[in-house]
């Protein structure tokens, strides 16, 4: 079987700044565990914290938006399977990668489910409560549209199957669930601080998500201070990469509020702290910062969208709580009780055992891909929406790309 795959980058990863570039980076590891030959593709400038793809040995190209010039590159690449990096990354290459490589498997890796997150903030900014009106919308019926142009869809969040199963009336058979990956040698028991041994609070999270700003926020101005006053002597440090002047500007020692910026060590961190806070008024797909701490036996405080996805039928590895004064004073219970404590910090390590251990998917999931490659007539032909979109569709999204190509050379 011929094994080489392309992979379209939105961005280059950068596992040490989000949770989405850990998660291309898992893909890339899956990948080249079963002998793939990757060649990974963005038009995106890469950054200081851009991972060093040719470290791990990738080929790496630059590519343009718009330009036919990337229609010579896959042709002559010929990759059996093409792996898009969010929705908008497949509307823009798409159709070329279907003109010039017609038999490859074209797989679609949503991150989240961004019409969900979207939807939710446009909620949040008015005040109101999330409903239908803000999920069915323009960018939801962009990204329904390149999930069924998609032969496969890699879904993250188990929660956001259901919903594209109930909501959008989507077949089970599009969808491929593949969270977030831990190996066994991170799943690590021994060793770690004790409760004794630690102290204060963290949260991590790139500052320009805006979830993350927004969750900052929320901390700064509502919860901080309610947790403080029960807790003077404690201190919430905030980590994440590309820290802004107005972040920057909420840094209040006297309040033992610190902006620390980026972390190099996530690991090294989380096992200095006893507990991380994850109150996000907004958000889609799984929350790494939990898995980070869940790994570092870090227990969490935390609200439901912060837990969606990740816990299943177990139990979480900490408090869970939508009211902020309830929140800050289970907070402060799990940070001061012991025993509280010592108990979310193994149902963490339960949690990572059973739903997110690399054993338990990395297999099965190269198998499904192989199969569908095998398949592929047969599996398009069982979900020919997908064609007549690519049929229609996709003829308005070629012409606006040939028609910015041409007036770009003028």
């Amino acid at each position: 079987m011929d094994k080489t795959l392309l992979i379209l980058g939105f961005v280059w990863p950068e596992p040490k700044s989000s949770a989405a570039g850990s998660r291309m980076l898992q893909l890339i590891q899956l990948f080249l565990k079963a002998n793939y030959k990757i060649t990974f593709a963005t038009a995106c400038a890469k950054s200081d914290q851009a991972f060093n793809l040719k470290s791990i040995g990738l080929e790496t190209v630059s590519i343009t938006l718009n330009d036919s010039g990337f229609d010579a590159f896959v042709k002559q690449l010929n990759p059996k399977i093409v792996l898009f990096d969010r929705f908008n990354i497949e509307e823009q290459f798409g159709w070329r990668v279907s003109e010039q490589c017609p038999n490859a498997v074209k797989l679609l890796d949503t991150e989240d489910l961004h019409c969900l997150r979207k939807g939710r903030h446009a909620a949040f900014k008015k005040g109101e409560a999330f409903n239908d009106d803000y999920l069915y919308t323009e960018l939801a019926k962009r990204e329904i549209a390149s999930i069924l142009r998609s032969d496969c869809t890699l879904m993250i969040s188990e929660y956001e199957i259901e919903l594209l199963k109930n909501k959008f009336k989507l077949q089970e058979s599009q969808l491929y669930y593949l969270p977030f990956l831990v190996e066994d040698s991170q799943i690590n028991v021994t060793g770690l601080n004790t409760f004794e041994k630690r102290k204060n609070f963290i949260t991590i999270g790139n500052f320009l998500h805006e979830p993350n700003w927004q969750a900052v926020l929320l901390l700064k101005h509502k919860i901080w201070p309610k947790i403080r006053l029960q807790l003077p002597n404690a201190e919430l440090h905030i980590y994440g990469a590309y820290v802004s002047q107005k972040a920057t500007q909420l840094h209040q020692p006297k309040d033992g509020f610190y902006i620390k910026g980026f972390a190099e060590n996530v690991n090294r961190l989380m096992e200095e702290y006893r507990v991380c806070l994850s109150y996000l008024p907004f958000g889609a797909g799984l929350k790494g910062k939990i898995l980070d701490a869940m790994r570092n036996g870090l227990p969490c405080a935390m609200n439901p969208i912060a837990t969606e996805g990740i816990f299943g039928h177990l139990h979480i590895n900490g408090i869970c709580e939508e009211d902020i004064n309830t929140f800050s004073d289970q907070t402060v219970q799990l940070y001061s009780n012991k025993n509280a404590w010592e108990e979310a910090q193994k149902n963490g390590y339960k949690v990572l055992e059973e739903r997110f251990k690399l054993a338990l998917f990395e297999s099965a999931f190269i198998d499904s891909v192989e199969q569908l490659q095998q398949n592929l007539k047969k599996h398009r032909q069982e979900h020919f929406l997908g064609q007549i979109l690519q049929h229609h569709n996709l003829q308005s999204t070629k012409y606006m790309s040939k028609w910015i190509e041409a007036k770009n050379k003028l």
